[in-house]
């Protein structure tokens, strides 16, 4: 319980600089529905981690129906890190001037990093990512494939709230995501197997 808890914190923490400080600062999305709640802020100043537990309720209420493991793994990853992200976003200023494809690159490292931390411990976000679980064992998908489908969906939906720019070095913090989760649950399964 108390390493669960001390993954769940770091990687809510890593998940809210990178949003906050990297994301935020440079105008790009993230993929699902934290990129949601980014799209919501940046076209009405709404809260991103209200936003992102608000369009995660119907998402949860089929779970807790249907999938009560996955609910449970799951709830606590996603009111932390919302509550996080909104907590901190006084540090949507960069201390220093990265630039955006850099930015790009380190937060969606960040990301990934505190994503992966939490799939550690069996603990996620939920979401979109929580909906891809769902789908994949429902049909038997590689839920990894849905999650970037899912995730490349929300950027596209945010075409008209940030630039073509802007566009480019979100999908690139996606991939930055998207690698990084995968080394941090590869070292993972290299410990648990050693």
């Amino acid at each position: 319980m108390l390493k669960s808890s001390f993954y769940l914190i770091i990687g809510c923490l890593t998940i809210c600089i990178g949003i906050n400080t990297f994301f935020v600062s440079y105008h790009l999305l993230d993929g699902g529905v934290i990129g949601l709640g980014l799209i919501a802020h940046y076209l009405w100043n709404t809260p991103i981690g209200l936003t992102f537990i608000i369009v995660s309720i119907p998402i949860y209420i089929y779970a807790w129906k249907h999938y009560r493991s996955f609910f449970y793994n799951s709830i606590a990853g996603l009111v932390f890190s919302a509550l996080f992200i909104d907590w901190f976003y006084f540090l949507n200023f960069s201390l220093f001037d990265f630039g955006p494809l850099p930015s790009a690159l380190i937060g969606g490292a960040l990301l990934g990093i505190g994503v992966g931390l939490m799939f550690r411990v069996d603990i996620s976000t939920g979401g979109l990512d929580l909906l891809a679980q769902m789908i994949a064992a429902k049909f038997r998908w590689n839920v990894g494939v849905l999650i970037f489908i899912l995730d490349l969906l929300v950027v596209f939906a945010g075409l008209y709230t940030i630039t073509k720019q802007e566009i480019i070095l979100s999908l690139i913090a996606v991939s930055a995501t998207g690698v990084a989760t995968i080394i941090m649950t590869l070292s993972s399964e290299s410990h648990i197997h050693s």
